[in-house]
């Protein structure tokens, strides 16, 4: 998704978030701190696994998925199924929080840990944020401090089972500190930048952060 015309779409969704911008749905104006208190505030937990994407759930057989990363990077790569289960694998559980509200305890995540990527790919010292793709032309973007946080993956499997389509298999980034927006599903590239660029949501009335604890639900 390179052009604005894409990005802010008229779809049902797009105009029913782009309304909750509008108007600061679910804001509270509390602030709280993730090592005081464990539900960011205005959230809600569910046991369930909510299913939201933009409409378009795209069907990627791990046979032909490739990962591309790129940019400002000293060793560009493409991986495919084979080399990403070749880096070293990591095991985590983290909680997740949408934008919409909704909050899950306990996510067990199997996947290649972010600090593995940036082993592999070294940034260049220009290099400030990381823009991410997705197969549905999904985009969004993150600081590289928080696509570097020590439980930030590429995650592969969710409760020891291979990642839905629904939930963006075969492969999705989790980066839990952040609503859960700015872990892009089905994805393909990232993309290292030295300015940060903004994503679909952020073009649509989102924060181009998205702290949970702060409430960086909306653009300032």
């Amino acid at each position: 998704m390179t052009d604005d015309d894409t990005r802010r779409d008229d779809s049902k969704l797009t105009r029913s978030k782009r309304e909750w911008a509008d108007k600061k749905r679910f804001l509270t104006g509390r602030i709280a701190r993730p090592d005081a208190e464990r539900l960011p505030p205005g959230q809600h937990v569910v046991t369930n696994w909510p299913v939201l994407d933009l409409g378009n759930r795209p069907e990627v057989p791990r046979e032909t998925w490739t990962l591309t990363i790129d940019g400002l990077v000293a060793n560009p790569v493409t991986l495919d199924w084979a080399g990403l289960m070749a880096l070293p694998q990591t095991r985590s559980i983290s909680d997740i929080h949408c934008v919409t509200s909704w909050s899950r305890y306990d996510n067990a995540w199997d996947g290649v840990a972010t600090r593995d990527l940036l082993d592999l790919v070294r940034p260049l010292p220009e290099a400030t944020a990381v823009t991410l793709h997705g197969a549905d032309r999904y985009d969004t973007n993150l600081r590289i401090e928080d696509f570097a946080a020590a439980d930030a993956l590429v995650a592969h499997q969710w409760s020891g089972k291979p990642l839905t389509r629904d939930h963006g298999g075969p492969a999705r980034l989790i980066v839990p500190h952040l609503y859960l927006w700015k872990s892009a599903k089905w994805l393909n590239r990232i993309e290292f930048r030295a300015i940060e660029e903004p994503g679909f949501w952020e073009v649509n009335g989102y924060h181009m952060r998205g702290d949970p604890w702060t409430e960086q639900r909306y653009e300032d």
